[in-house]
């Protein structure tokens, strides 16, 4: 598993699927965060979306909502959130809950990076500045990544903002290599 916040073109043909997603409608910010929102307005979460990320012809990424993932080494997927009314500095942490141990982990931030004792679970966590009220991750398939039930839960603070359950599946034919970054 590999975190990253923009990701590598993906092609599916699969059927896709509004993900469930509890989200938190506000969240109040440790003190060390309201002093960095200067406004001091609770953040409220109006979008939390989870899916697999595709880069268009034009650049653009598309999150396409799903629950089923394909098992296809560089499919990337993850979630986004947008934030009501909200610009400035926020810290988020992921927990991301897999089914049993991938062959090996990856991030290219190792500082804010940790893994439980039985290599199921990894934490990250992150302080964006944003403008547009949106924050966002992703992870990518790679060689040796279990198949089944995984599980995101995004939090502000102590307080879970969303959290997203999807399955890990087998690739189809009809899905197209992901291109290299």
């Amino acid at each position: 598993m590999q975190p990253k916040v923009w990701v590598c073109s993906v092609g599916l043909a699969l059927s896709w699927l509004i993900s469930p997603v509890v989200a938190v409608e506000a969240v109040k910010l440790p003190n060390r965060q309201v002093e960095k929102n200067t406004t001091a307005k609770p953040i409220v979460v109006s979008k939390a979306e989870f899916g697999v990320f595709r880069v268009e012809k034009n650049g653009k990424t598309t999150l396409i909502p799903t629950t089923k993932v394909p098992l296809q080494e560089g499919i990337a997927y993850g979630w986004r959130i947008q934030l009501k009314d909200y610009q400035g500095e926020v810290t988020w942490r992921e927990v991301l809950q897999l089914p049993k141990p991938p062959e090996s982990w990856a991030t290219s931030n190792t500082d804010n990076f940790s893994l439980s004792p039985d290599g199921t679970a990894a934490n990250i966590q992150r302080t964006d500045s944003i403008k547009d009220g949106v924050i966002t991750n992703s992870w990518t398939i790679a060689t040796g990544d279990p198949m089944g039930k995984h599980k995101i839960e995004v939090y502000i603070g102590d307080r879970r903002i969303a959290t997203f359950e999807f399955e890990v599946v087998p690739a189809t034919k009809r899905q197209k290599p992901a291109p290299k970054a």
